[in-house]
Formats: structure tokens, sequence, C-alpha cells
């Protein structure tokens, strides 16, 4: 039987990518699409890739049996649409951020404890080739121990061209809850560590000048279980036309105790060099792979054990983590 998709919202091209994946699978389908925005509606149409089949949530809740409720409305609304699917009985994946706020974050994960219901999150970092590499290189032991952790999260602002409700106040809820949520999931599973403490924070408008609200950077300090050391900067700072191809979106710099890795997110190669090393060794790091968050939530909502580890209990940490440290830089 057929694993049945209805999508709310459409306000960020990533739902767009879930949409695919559940169209081109043979156990998946899509049994409806709403979206609420007449003018994201009015867009959708006229690109002719979305069927818009309802306009109101609360009525395609009511009318059409699923089993997941797909999420990709701005962020502040993502919150209220996984609490009202969730009491709806329905299983939960959503785009990331889950939501905005540490109070939705416990009253859905009660309520998805409760029924029995899971919720996952499109967090695809695992599936990157230069990721999954640096994690064999790590967990094989090859540069030590970790020791010390920089992870460059630099996006492209492209203010004009990113969605207008980005700098609308209360529907974004912060770069760290945006972005850094995929380092909260993909650090622990790349070092075999988990987060331990948060020594400094902050966030603060320093592009957006125009939206003084907004503030589109943040970084942090923080530790690992083991004791590493880890510096973060998740921020918007990124020039805009080339932002995405740089190789400071999603740089990582990872030093152990007997050496160093170095790559970034579309990279071909791991360097790696040790304390022995004469010169870097450049080390390929094979293929991406494609849509693991859809199959590993596919697999746990069938009653199998994901053998990647990538969970509803990974998602709804990572997402909680994320609200604590972004909640932390306006204290």
């Amino acid at each position: 039987m057929k694993t049945r998709f209805a999508f709310a919202g459409f306000r960020h091209v990533h739902i767009l990518d879930l949409l695919t994946g559940v169209e081109e699978r043979s156990d998946t389908e899509v049994v409806a699409c709403c979206e609420e925005d007449a003018a994201t509606r009015d867009a959708l149409a006229e690109k002719g890739r979305v069927k818009i089949t309802h306009t109101d949530f609360a009525t395609m809740l009511r009318e059409v049996d699923c089993d997941v409720i797909a999420i990709g409305d701005y962020y502040g609304k993502r919150g209220s649409l996984a609490l009202a699917a969730l009491r709806a009985g329905r299983h939960v994946l959503s785009d990331k951020p889950l939501c905005t706020s540490l109070a939705e974050q416990e009253e859905i994960e009660r309520v998805a404890a409760e029924r029995k219901l899971l919720v996952g999150l499109q967090l695809d970092s695992r599936d990157i080739a230069a990721l999954r590499k640096l994690r064999d290189i790590i967990l094989s032991g090859e540069i030590g121990e970790v020791a010390s952790i920089h992870i460059d999260g630099q996006h492209p602002l492209l203010l004009g061209t990113r969605p207008g409700w980005y700098f609308e106040e209360g529907k974004h809820g912060g770069t760290i809850n945006d972005i850094g949520v995929h380092a909260f999931d993909f650090v622990p599973w790349m070092t075999g560590h988990q987060w331990g403490e948060f020594r400094a924070v902050r966030s603060w408008n320093a592009k957006a000048r125009e939206f003084p609200h907004f503030e589109d950077s943040a970084q942090f300090m923080a530790t690992l279980d083991n004791g590493a050391g880890i510096l973060c900067d998740f921020s918007y700072l990124a020039p805009d036309t080339l932002g995405y191809k740089l190789p400071h979106y999603w740089h990582l710099l990872v030093h152990g105790t007997r050496g160093l890795a170095e790559t970034h997110l579309f990279a071909k190669e791991i360097t790696v060099i040790k304390d022995s090393s004469t010169e870097p060794e450049l080390i390929p790091v094979g293929e991406n792979r494609t849509r693991g968050y859809l199959e590993d939530f596919l697999q746990e909502v069938r009653g199998q054990i994901p053998a990647t580890g990538f969970t509803s209990a990974t998602c709804l940490k990572a997402s909680r983590l994320a609200l604590t440290v972004q909640a932390s830089a306006k204290a």
C-alpha cells in the first residue's frame, strides 16, 4: 500500500524537492496540495509545477485521507500546521525549520509521543558526499580524536529575490534555527559525539539594514561531550551572485589530535593533513545520496529502523537544540 502525502504550503522552494521525491517513488503518492496564500497560488499556477487542490488547510485535513502531512509554508506558520496534523493523527514531514518557538516544539514533541506519530525534517546534509566521506575519515580515527571544528554556513541574502516573508516580523525565526539546524543534526552523526555546552551566542542585523528586526547574522562557540571546541557562523553575508557556489557555503575544518580534514559542500575531495604528512592528501568523496531524508522517514513509518540512524527522534532533537540556541542569542 502506498504512503499518501498531502502537502501544506509552498512558500519555500525546498518543499518542491520533497514533492518531486514523492511523485517519483512507486510506494508513495500525492493526494492533495494546499496553498492558502493567493499570490503563491498564482505563481505556482503560472509555472504549472503544482496542482493546488485546496486553499484552506483545515478543510484539506478534514476532507483528505492521508498518512503524512508535508509542510512547506513560511517558518512561523509551520508549528501550528504540524500540531494540527498530529492532532488529526497524521505523521509530519516538514522542510526545516519545524517551528519557531520552544513552546511549539514542546507541544509537537508531546502530541507526537502521545499519538505515536513521527515528525521528520528535510535535513539533507547527511546525503552530501563530502560530508559522508569526512565522517568516514573522522570515525576511522585517521586524524585522531576530534579536538576543534570550524563550520562556516554562509548563505547569500538575495534581498528582492528571496521570499518577502523572510523579512516580515514573526515569520522567519532566526538564522540559527533556519541554517544551524543542519549542523545540530550532522555534527553528532559526523563525529560520534553529542553537543555539549554553548558558551557564547550572538545574532545581529548586518546586511539587511532596511529590516533592522531581521538578524541576518549569527555566530556561536560550543563544545562537544569530549571537550572539543566548535566555532559556527550561520549568516546571510555571502555575496549574492556566487554565494551558493563558494566554498564558504558549508565549509568544514576539523582538527584532530593527529591531523586535520577540510572540505565544503560541493567539494570533490577531502583535504587531509596528518602529523606525519609531507604534503596534503586529497581523498575523493564519492557520490551523493538522493533524498535520504525521505527514504529514512518512510522506513520508520513502516516500522523499520533506518540504518543511518536518521529518525524522528534525531530530527526533534536537532530542532530543539536549534531553537534553544536561537533563544539564547536573544537573552
